[in-house]
Protein backbone atom coordinates (compact mmCIF):
# COMPACT_ATOMS: atom_id res chain seq x y z
CA UNK A 1 0.00 0.00 0.00
CA UNK A 2 1.36 3.42 -0.92
CA UNK A 3 1.75 5.97 1.83
CA UNK A 4 -1.35 8.16 2.30
CA UNK A 5 -0.97 11.76 1.22
CA UNK A 6 -1.17 14.15 4.14
CA UNK A 7 -0.35 17.66 2.92
CA UNK A 8 -0.95 20.52 5.31
CA UNK A 9 -4.20 22.41 4.98
CA UNK A 10 -4.07 26.03 3.80
CA UNK A 11 -3.60 29.02 6.06
CA UNK A 12 -6.66 30.09 8.02
CA UNK A 13 -8.97 28.21 10.36
CA UNK A 14 -7.93 24.84 8.96
CA UNK A 15 -4.31 25.00 10.19
CA UNK A 16 -3.57 22.51 12.98
CA UNK A 17 -1.01 20.09 14.31
CA UNK A 18 -2.00 16.55 13.30
CA UNK A 19 -3.65 14.55 16.05
CA UNK A 20 -5.21 11.47 14.45
CA UNK A 21 -2.53 11.10 11.78
CA UNK A 22 0.55 12.27 13.71
CA UNK A 23 2.25 8.85 13.58
CA UNK A 24 1.32 7.87 10.02
CA UNK A 25 4.62 8.91 8.43
CA UNK A 26 6.84 7.41 11.14
CA UNK A 27 8.91 4.32 10.29
CA UNK A 28 7.10 1.16 11.39
CA UNK A 29 4.25 3.32 12.65
CA UNK A 30 2.12 0.22 13.26
CA UNK A 31 4.53 -1.29 15.81
CA UNK A 32 4.15 -0.94 19.56
CA UNK A 33 7.76 0.27 19.74
CA UNK A 34 7.01 3.29 17.54
CA UNK A 35 3.68 3.90 19.23
CA UNK A 36 5.20 4.01 22.72
CA UNK A 37 8.06 6.21 21.52
CA UNK A 38 5.44 8.74 20.35
CA UNK A 39 3.45 8.94 23.62
CA UNK A 40 1.53 5.73 23.06
CA UNK A 41 -0.08 4.01 26.05
CA UNK A 42 0.56 7.08 28.21
CA UNK A 43 -3.15 7.91 28.35
CA UNK A 44 -4.02 4.44 29.67
CA UNK A 45 -2.52 4.73 33.18
CA UNK A 46 -4.05 8.18 33.53
CA UNK A 47 -7.48 6.78 32.70
CA UNK A 48 -7.13 3.71 34.92
CA UNK A 49 -6.19 5.92 37.87
CA UNK A 50 -9.61 7.60 38.06
CA UNK A 51 -13.19 6.43 38.45
CA UNK A 52 -14.73 5.17 35.16
CA UNK A 53 -17.49 7.75 35.45
CA UNK A 54 -14.94 10.55 35.19
CA UNK A 55 -13.83 9.25 31.79
CA UNK A 56 -17.43 9.29 30.60
CA UNK A 57 -17.80 12.88 31.83
CA UNK A 58 -14.54 13.84 30.10
CA UNK A 59 -15.92 12.58 26.78
CA UNK A 60 -19.15 14.48 27.35
CA UNK A 61 -17.27 17.68 28.12
CA UNK A 62 -14.99 17.25 25.10
CA UNK A 63 -17.97 17.31 22.74
CA UNK A 64 -16.64 14.31 20.78
CA UNK A 65 -19.30 13.12 18.35
CA UNK A 66 -19.38 9.79 16.54
CA UNK A 67 -17.25 9.73 13.39
CA UNK A 68 -19.15 6.88 11.75
CA UNK A 69 -21.81 9.07 10.17
CA UNK A 70 -24.55 9.82 12.70
CA UNK A 71 -22.54 12.28 14.79
CA UNK A 72 -24.15 11.23 18.08
CA UNK A 73 -22.37 12.57 21.21
CA UNK A 74 -19.96 9.83 22.29
CA UNK A 75 -19.99 10.43 26.04
CA UNK A 76 -23.77 10.53 26.05
CA UNK A 77 -23.91 7.19 24.22
CA UNK A 78 -21.58 5.66 26.80
CA UNK A 79 -23.74 6.97 29.64
CA UNK A 80 -26.81 5.14 28.31
CA UNK A 81 -25.43 1.78 29.46
CA UNK A 82 -27.22 0.77 32.67
CA UNK A 83 -24.91 0.26 35.63
CA UNK A 84 -25.32 -2.33 38.37
CA UNK A 85 -27.59 -4.45 36.19
CA UNK A 86 -25.62 -7.64 36.73
CA UNK A 87 -25.11 -8.13 32.98
CA UNK A 88 -21.93 -8.19 30.96
CA UNK A 89 -21.16 -4.99 29.05
CA UNK A 90 -19.59 -5.03 25.61
CA UNK A 91 -17.75 -2.66 23.29
CA UNK A 92 -18.01 -3.29 19.54
CA UNK A 93 -15.90 -1.33 17.07
CA UNK A 94 -17.52 -0.81 13.69
CA UNK A 95 -14.62 -1.13 11.25
CA UNK A 96 -16.80 -2.38 8.40
CA UNK A 97 -15.98 0.58 6.20
CA UNK A 98 -18.21 0.10 3.16
CA UNK A 99 -19.74 3.48 2.34
CA UNK A 100 -18.80 4.43 -1.25
CA UNK A 101 -16.03 7.01 -1.15
CA UNK A 102 -15.12 6.37 2.50
CA UNK A 103 -11.53 5.32 3.09
CA UNK A 104 -10.36 6.76 6.42
CA UNK A 105 -10.65 3.87 8.89
CA UNK A 106 -8.69 1.28 6.90
CA UNK A 107 -5.58 3.48 6.47
CA UNK A 108 -5.90 4.50 10.15
CA UNK A 109 -5.83 0.86 11.24
CA UNK A 110 -2.97 0.17 8.85
CA UNK A 111 -0.80 3.06 9.99
CA UNK A 112 -1.66 3.35 13.70
CA UNK A 113 -3.50 0.28 15.05
CA UNK A 114 -2.30 0.76 18.62
CA UNK A 115 -4.13 4.08 18.81
CA UNK A 116 -7.35 2.12 18.30
CA UNK A 117 -6.30 -0.57 20.80
CA UNK A 118 -5.51 1.98 23.51
CA UNK A 119 -8.79 3.75 22.81
CA UNK A 120 -10.64 0.45 23.16
CA UNK A 121 -9.02 -0.29 26.51
CA UNK A 122 -9.90 3.13 27.92
CA UNK A 123 -13.44 2.95 26.56
CA UNK A 124 -14.01 -0.53 28.02
CA UNK A 125 -12.79 0.70 31.39
CA UNK A 126 -15.18 3.66 31.20
CA UNK A 127 -18.23 1.54 30.36
CA UNK A 128 -17.15 -1.34 32.66
CA UNK A 129 -16.69 -3.87 29.91
CA UNK A 130 -14.33 -6.84 29.91
CA UNK A 131 -14.79 -7.79 26.26
CA UNK A 132 -14.32 -5.84 23.02
CA UNK A 133 -14.85 -7.01 19.44
CA UNK A 134 -13.37 -5.13 16.49
CA UNK A 135 -15.47 -5.97 13.42
CA UNK A 136 -13.33 -5.38 10.32
CA UNK A 137 -14.47 -5.56 6.72
CA UNK A 138 -13.36 -8.94 5.40
CA UNK A 139 -11.63 -7.57 2.29
CA UNK A 140 -9.34 -5.40 4.44
CA UNK A 141 -6.96 -8.29 5.01
CA UNK A 142 -3.92 -6.09 5.70
CA UNK A 143 -5.81 -4.15 8.36
CA UNK A 144 -6.91 -7.41 9.94
CA UNK A 145 -3.31 -8.58 10.14
CA UNK A 146 -2.05 -5.30 11.54
CA UNK A 147 -4.79 -5.18 14.19
CA UNK A 148 -4.30 -8.80 15.18
CA UNK A 149 -0.57 -8.21 15.58
CA UNK A 150 -1.24 -5.04 17.59
CA UNK A 151 -3.57 -6.93 19.95
CA UNK A 152 -0.87 -9.56 20.47
CA UNK A 153 1.76 -6.89 21.12
CA UNK A 154 -0.51 -5.12 23.61
CA UNK A 155 -1.22 -8.36 25.43
CA UNK A 156 2.50 -9.20 25.62
CA UNK A 157 3.17 -5.74 27.07
CA UNK A 158 0.56 -6.25 29.81
CA UNK A 159 -2.07 -3.88 28.42
CA UNK A 160 -4.59 -6.67 27.79
CA UNK A 161 -5.61 -9.74 29.75
CA UNK A 162 -6.15 -10.00 33.50
CA UNK A 163 -5.27 -7.39 36.11
CA UNK A 164 -4.09 -4.80 33.59
CA UNK A 165 -1.27 -2.70 35.05
CA UNK A 166 -2.11 -4.02 38.50
CA UNK A 167 -5.48 -2.26 38.63
CA UNK A 168 -7.70 -5.33 38.75
CA UNK A 169 -9.23 -4.43 35.39
CA UNK A 170 -9.58 -7.35 32.96
CA UNK A 171 -10.10 -7.08 29.20
CA UNK A 172 -9.92 -9.21 26.10
CA UNK A 173 -10.09 -7.87 22.52
CA UNK A 174 -11.07 -10.03 19.54
CA UNK A 175 -10.50 -8.95 15.94
CA UNK A 176 -13.35 -10.34 13.82
CA UNK A 177 -13.46 -10.47 10.01
CA UNK A 178 -16.77 -9.74 8.33
CA UNK A 179 -17.77 -11.08 4.93
CA UNK A 180 -17.96 -7.89 2.92
CA UNK A 181 -21.64 -7.03 3.32
CA UNK A 182 -22.42 -3.29 3.20
CA UNK A 183 -25.47 -3.85 5.41
CA UNK A 184 -23.18 -4.94 8.27
CA UNK A 185 -22.06 -1.34 8.59
CA UNK A 186 -25.46 -0.83 10.25
CA UNK A 187 -24.83 -1.44 13.93
CA UNK A 188 -27.55 -3.99 14.65
CA UNK A 189 -26.83 -5.97 11.47
CA UNK A 190 -23.20 -5.97 12.57
CA UNK A 191 -24.24 -7.39 15.96
CA UNK A 192 -26.24 -10.16 14.30
CA UNK A 193 -23.23 -11.01 12.14
CA UNK A 194 -20.97 -11.10 15.21
CA UNK A 195 -23.37 -13.56 16.82
CA UNK A 196 -23.07 -15.87 13.81
CA UNK A 197 -26.34 -15.01 12.14
CA UNK A 198 -27.12 -13.44 8.78
CA UNK A 199 -26.37 -9.74 8.93
CA UNK A 200 -29.75 -8.00 8.94
CA UNK A 201 -30.89 -4.92 10.87
CA UNK A 202 -32.97 -5.34 13.99
CA UNK A 203 -36.06 -3.43 14.90
CA UNK A 204 -35.37 -0.71 17.47
CA UNK A 205 -36.15 -0.40 20.33
CA UNK A 206 -34.55 -2.10 22.13
CA UNK A 207 -31.37 -0.21 21.33
CA UNK A 208 -27.91 -1.77 21.66
CA UNK A 209 -27.27 0.17 24.86
CA UNK A 210 -29.96 -2.00 26.48
CA UNK A 211 -29.91 -5.20 24.41
CA UNK A 212 -26.99 -5.38 22.02
CA UNK A 213 -24.44 -8.16 21.60
CA UNK A 214 -25.82 -11.36 23.15
CA UNK A 215 -28.76 -9.27 24.46
CA UNK A 216 -26.44 -7.38 26.82
CA UNK A 217 -25.74 -3.63 27.07
CA UNK A 218 -23.41 -2.72 24.22
CA UNK A 219 -21.65 0.38 22.90
CA UNK A 220 -21.00 0.41 19.14
CA UNK A 221 -18.51 3.05 18.02
CA UNK A 222 -16.60 3.86 14.84
CA UNK A 223 -12.83 3.42 14.52
CA UNK A 224 -12.05 7.12 14.23
CA UNK A 225 -14.22 7.89 17.26
CA UNK A 226 -12.33 5.52 19.55
CA UNK A 227 -8.94 6.54 18.14
CA UNK A 228 -9.72 10.05 19.41
CA UNK A 229 -10.12 8.88 23.02
CA UNK A 230 -6.42 8.62 24.08
CA UNK A 231 -5.70 12.10 22.75
CA UNK A 232 -8.62 13.54 24.72
CA UNK A 233 -7.46 11.81 27.91
CA UNK A 234 -3.98 13.26 27.40
CA UNK A 235 -4.99 16.75 26.30
CA UNK A 236 -8.26 17.33 28.14
CA UNK A 237 -11.63 18.57 27.01
CA UNK A 238 -10.66 22.25 26.67
CA UNK A 239 -7.73 21.37 24.41
CA UNK A 240 -9.98 19.21 22.26
CA UNK A 241 -12.60 21.95 22.00
CA UNK A 242 -9.94 24.41 20.84
CA UNK A 243 -10.20 22.70 17.44
CA UNK A 244 -13.24 22.58 15.19
CA UNK A 245 -16.52 24.35 15.86
CA UNK A 246 -18.53 24.83 19.02
CA UNK A 247 -21.03 22.05 18.24
CA UNK A 248 -18.62 19.87 16.26
CA UNK A 249 -15.27 20.12 18.03
CA UNK A 250 -12.04 18.32 17.33
CA UNK A 251 -10.08 17.17 14.28
CA UNK A 252 -11.44 15.01 11.48
CA UNK A 253 -10.03 12.89 8.66
CA UNK A 254 -11.58 13.94 5.35
CA UNK A 255 -11.46 11.48 2.45
CA UNK A 256 -11.05 13.29 -0.88
CA UNK A 257 -11.59 11.23 -4.02
CA UNK A 258 -12.74 11.64 -7.59
CA UNK A 259 -11.56 14.38 -9.90
CA UNK A 260 -9.03 15.99 -7.57
CA UNK A 261 -5.33 16.39 -8.30
CA UNK A 262 -4.13 14.67 -5.12
CA UNK A 263 -6.82 12.37 -3.67
CA UNK A 264 -6.16 11.04 -0.20
CA UNK A 265 -6.82 11.47 3.52
CA UNK A 266 -6.62 15.01 4.89
CA UNK A 267 -6.76 15.74 8.61
CA UNK A 268 -8.23 19.14 9.40
CA UNK A 269 -10.43 20.74 12.07
CA UNK A 270 -14.15 20.13 11.90
CA UNK A 271 -15.68 23.08 10.08
CA UNK A 272 -13.04 23.16 7.34
CA UNK A 273 -14.59 23.82 3.91
CA UNK A 274 -14.22 21.83 0.71
CA UNK A 275 -12.66 24.91 -0.88
CA UNK A 276 -9.83 24.76 1.67
CA UNK A 277 -9.40 21.01 1.26
CA UNK A 278 -9.28 21.34 -2.53
CA UNK A 279 -6.51 23.91 -2.19
CA UNK A 280 -4.58 21.36 -0.13
CA UNK A 281 -5.28 18.68 -2.74
CA UNK A 282 -4.00 20.77 -5.64
CA UNK A 283 -7.43 21.72 -6.93
CA UNK A 284 -9.64 19.93 -9.42
CA UNK A 285 -7.91 17.50 -11.77
CA UNK A 286 -6.76 19.06 -15.06
CA UNK A 287 -8.46 22.32 -14.06
CA UNK A 288 -11.92 21.07 -15.07
CA UNK A 289 -14.41 22.81 -12.75
CA UNK A 290 -16.32 21.06 -9.98
CA UNK A 291 -19.90 20.11 -10.86
CA UNK A 292 -21.15 18.31 -7.74
CA UNK A 293 -19.83 16.47 -4.69
CA UNK A 294 -20.94 14.34 -1.77
CA UNK A 295 -20.15 15.77 1.69
CA UNK A 296 -20.29 12.37 3.39
CA UNK A 297 -20.48 9.54 0.90
CA UNK A 298 -23.10 8.48 -1.62
CA UNK A 299 -25.80 8.13 1.04
CA UNK A 300 -25.72 11.88 1.72
CA UNK A 301 -27.54 14.44 -0.49
CA UNK A 302 -25.19 15.90 -3.09
CA UNK A 303 -23.89 19.46 -3.01
CA UNK A 304 -22.92 21.81 -5.84
CA UNK A 305 -20.21 24.50 -6.19
CA UNK A 306 -22.49 26.89 -4.31
CA UNK A 307 -21.72 24.81 -1.22
CA UNK A 308 -17.93 25.03 -1.48
CA UNK A 309 -17.75 27.31 1.56
CA UNK A 310 -20.19 25.39 3.78
CA UNK A 311 -18.27 24.49 6.97
CA UNK A 312 -17.94 20.72 7.08
CA UNK A 313 -19.43 20.19 10.51
CA UNK A 314 -22.48 18.17 11.54
CA UNK A 315 -24.76 21.13 12.09
CA UNK A 316 -23.58 23.38 9.25
CA UNK A 317 -23.89 20.64 6.63
CA UNK A 318 -27.34 19.70 7.95
CA UNK A 319 -28.45 23.32 7.79
CA UNK A 320 -27.34 23.42 4.14
CA UNK A 321 -29.51 20.40 3.31
CA UNK A 322 -27.24 17.37 3.55
CA UNK A 323 -25.36 15.26 6.13
CA UNK A 324 -21.70 15.19 7.09
CA UNK A 325 -21.80 11.40 7.21
CA UNK A 326 -18.35 9.84 6.99
CA UNK A 327 -16.78 12.94 5.35
CA UNK A 328 -16.28 11.02 2.11
CA UNK A 329 -15.91 13.91 -0.30
CA UNK A 330 -16.35 12.45 -3.77
CA UNK A 331 -15.75 15.29 -6.22
CA UNK A 332 -17.12 15.16 -9.78
CA UNK A 333 -16.18 17.56 -12.58
CA UNK A 334 -18.33 18.95 -15.37
CA UNK A 335 -17.76 15.94 -17.62
CA UNK A 336 -19.88 13.67 -15.40
CA UNK A 337 -23.55 12.97 -16.07
CA UNK A 338 -25.60 13.22 -12.88
CA UNK A 339 -28.18 10.63 -14.05
CA UNK A 340 -25.33 8.22 -14.77
CA UNK A 341 -23.81 8.73 -11.29
CA UNK A 342 -27.22 8.28 -9.62
CA UNK A 343 -27.83 5.10 -11.62
CA UNK A 344 -24.45 3.63 -10.58
CA UNK A 345 -25.13 4.43 -6.92
CA UNK A 346 -28.56 2.83 -7.12
CA UNK A 347 -27.09 -0.32 -8.65
CA UNK A 348 -24.86 -0.52 -5.57
CA UNK A 349 -27.72 -0.10 -3.09
CA UNK A 350 -29.87 -2.63 -4.91
CA UNK A 351 -27.04 -5.16 -4.77
CA UNK A 352 -26.35 -4.52 -1.07
CA UNK A 353 -29.95 -4.54 0.16
CA UNK A 354 -30.31 -7.40 2.65
CA UNK A 355 -33.90 -8.03 1.53
CA UNK A 356 -35.43 -7.97 5.00
CA UNK A 357 -37.94 -5.18 4.42
CA UNK A 358 -40.19 -4.60 1.42
CA UNK A 359 -39.59 -0.87 0.76
CA UNK A 360 -35.85 -1.39 0.34
CA UNK A 361 -35.89 -4.85 -1.25
CA UNK A 362 -38.52 -4.00 -3.87
CA UNK A 363 -38.00 -0.26 -4.08
CA UNK A 364 -34.32 -0.34 -4.99
CA UNK A 365 -35.10 -2.79 -7.81
CA UNK A 366 -37.83 -0.54 -9.20
CA UNK A 367 -35.59 2.52 -9.05
CA UNK A 368 -32.76 0.75 -10.88
CA UNK A 369 -35.08 -0.48 -13.66
CA UNK A 370 -36.47 2.99 -14.26
CA UNK A 371 -33.05 4.63 -14.15
CA UNK A 372 -31.75 2.13 -16.71
CA UNK A 373 -34.45 3.28 -19.10
CA UNK A 374 -33.62 6.93 -18.47
CA UNK A 375 -29.84 6.67 -18.94
CA UNK A 376 -30.31 4.57 -22.10
CA UNK A 377 -32.56 7.24 -23.63
CA UNK A 378 -35.80 5.24 -23.50
CA UNK A 379 -37.31 6.87 -20.43
CA UNK A 380 -40.42 9.05 -20.22
CA UNK A 381 -41.54 12.00 -18.14
CA UNK A 382 -43.83 9.60 -16.33
CA UNK A 383 -40.71 7.65 -15.36
CA UNK A 384 -39.23 10.78 -13.79
CA UNK A 385 -42.37 11.35 -11.75
CA UNK A 386 -42.33 7.70 -10.67
CA UNK A 387 -38.70 7.99 -9.60
CA UNK A 388 -39.35 10.90 -7.28
CA UNK A 389 -42.56 9.38 -5.95
CA UNK A 390 -40.97 5.97 -5.28
CA UNK A 391 -37.84 7.49 -3.69
CA UNK A 392 -40.00 9.64 -1.46
CA UNK A 393 -41.96 6.61 -0.32
CA UNK A 394 -38.89 4.48 0.36
CA UNK A 395 -37.18 7.12 2.51
CA UNK A 396 -38.01 6.68 6.17
CA UNK A 397 -39.91 3.42 5.68
CA UNK A 398 -37.21 0.76 5.87
CA UNK A 399 -35.72 -1.11 8.83
CA UNK A 400 -32.43 0.77 8.54
CA UNK A 401 -30.89 3.70 6.72
CA UNK A 402 -30.10 1.78 3.52
CA UNK A 403 -33.53 2.67 2.15
CA UNK A 404 -32.89 6.33 2.90
CA UNK A 405 -29.44 6.06 1.31
CA UNK A 406 -30.95 4.67 -1.89
CA UNK A 407 -33.51 7.47 -2.10
CA UNK A 408 -31.00 10.23 -1.38
CA UNK A 409 -29.12 10.36 -4.74
CA UNK A 410 -32.40 10.54 -6.66
CA UNK A 411 -34.03 13.21 -4.52
CA UNK A 412 -30.94 15.43 -4.36
CA UNK A 413 -30.08 14.76 -8.01
CA UNK A 414 -33.52 15.96 -9.07
CA UNK A 415 -33.27 18.93 -6.73
CA UNK A 416 -30.21 20.38 -8.47
CA UNK A 417 -30.04 18.65 -11.87
CA UNK A 418 -33.55 17.63 -12.93
CA UNK A 419 -32.93 19.19 -16.33
CA UNK A 420 -30.29 16.54 -17.07
CA UNK A 421 -32.83 13.77 -16.53
CA UNK A 422 -35.34 15.61 -18.71
CA UNK A 423 -32.78 16.11 -21.47
CA UNK A 424 -32.22 12.36 -21.63
CA UNK A 425 -35.96 11.82 -21.95
CA UNK A 426 -36.42 14.39 -24.72
CA UNK A 427 -33.28 13.34 -26.57
CA UNK A 428 -31.68 16.76 -26.16
CA UNK A 429 -28.63 14.90 -24.86
CA UNK A 430 -27.58 11.44 -26.11
CA UNK A 431 -27.92 8.35 -23.89
CA UNK A 432 -25.12 8.04 -21.34
CA UNK A 433 -25.10 4.26 -21.84
CA UNK A 434 -26.21 2.19 -24.81
CA UNK A 435 -29.31 0.06 -24.23
CA UNK A 436 -27.55 -3.00 -25.65
CA UNK A 437 -25.08 -2.84 -22.76
CA UNK A 438 -27.95 -3.15 -20.30
CA UNK A 439 -29.26 -6.44 -21.67
CA UNK A 440 -28.98 -9.00 -18.90
CA UNK A 441 -27.64 -6.43 -16.44
CA UNK A 442 -28.35 -7.10 -12.78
Amino acid sequence: MSAPQMPAVPAGPAVMTPVLTRRWASPDSWSIKTYRRLDGYEALPKALAVDPGRIVELMKNSGLRGRGGAGFPTGLKWSFLPQGDGKAHYLVINADEGEPGTCKDIPSMMADPHSLIEGCIITCYAIRSEFCAIYVRGEAIHSLRRLTNAVNEARAAGFLGRNIMGTGFNLEIVVHAGAGAYICGEETALLDSLEGRRGQPRLKPPFPAVAGLYACPTVVNNVETIMSVPAIVMGGSDWYRSMGTDKSPGPKIFSLSGHVTRPGQYEAPMGTTLRQLLESAGGMLDGIPLKFFTPGGSSTPIFTPQHLDVPLSFDDVAAAGSMLGTTALMCFNETVSVPWAVWKWLEFYKHESCGKCTPCREGTGWLVQILRRVVSGSGTFEDLDTLTDAAGNIAGRSFCALGDAAATPILSGFKYFRSEFEDLVTGRTPPVVESRLLVGAH
